[in-house]
């Protein structure tokens, strides 16, 4: 219907320049529209994910913190030494791949053509991913990362302390050059 209602308009115009004018603004709102629903779409998700989460939830979880662990990750009893990290099947760079992959540029808006996140994530012992929380400047670009690495088909391989899965905190840096 908004497709048929701007090509009516569009065609009613004579003047080239009122024409282009309504070809952006139909543009413009499509993209708008487009955003409107991937907020929609991001929240339900995100809902969809928070409950699978809370379902995980035991009474003292373990989380193993990454290679890049803090003093707060020392002040927060977490352990942070471990005897396998958890990995991805094909290694970092079929990650980095699959992310790309799925990441729906459309959905970023910035007038900055370089952008920057880092994705942390939760790898449970079954390899399942939850807890996706990606912080860097852009809200939309953030919101897209998190998609994108909820998105990913493949199971990692747990960490491992003696021998025992255990939950792994994966921190996941991402960079998109956008033209």
């Amino acid at each position: 219907m908004l497709n048929s209602e701007f090509q009516k308009k569009f065609d009613q115009e004579s003047n080239p320049l009122f024409k282009a004018a309504v070809k952006n603004d139909f543009l413009f709102f499509m993209k708008k529209m487009d955003s409107i629903e991937n907020v929609a779409l991001i929240g339900a998700l995100l809902k969809v994910k928070n409950l699978e989460d809370l379902k995980k939830i035991k009474a003292h979880p373990v989380i193993v913190s990454d290679q890049n662990n803090t003093d707060r990750d020392r002040e927060d009893n977490l352990i942070v030494n471990v005897e396998k990290t958890a990995d991805y099947p094909g290694g970092i760079n079929a990650l980095r791949k699959e992310v790309a992959d799925l990441f729906y540029t459309e959905g970023v808006y910035s007038e900055n053509p370089s952008l920057k996140t880092v994705v942390v994530f939760v790898v449970e012992k079954d390899g399942t991913i939850s807890n996706v929380k990606a912080e860097g400047e852009n809200f939309t670009f953030n919101r897209q990362a998190e998609i994108a690495v909820y998105s990913i088909s493949g199971r990692f391989s747990p960490a491992h302390i003696n021998g025992i899965p255990v939950r792994y905190r994966f921190r996941f840096p991402l960079a998109m050059n956008f033209e």
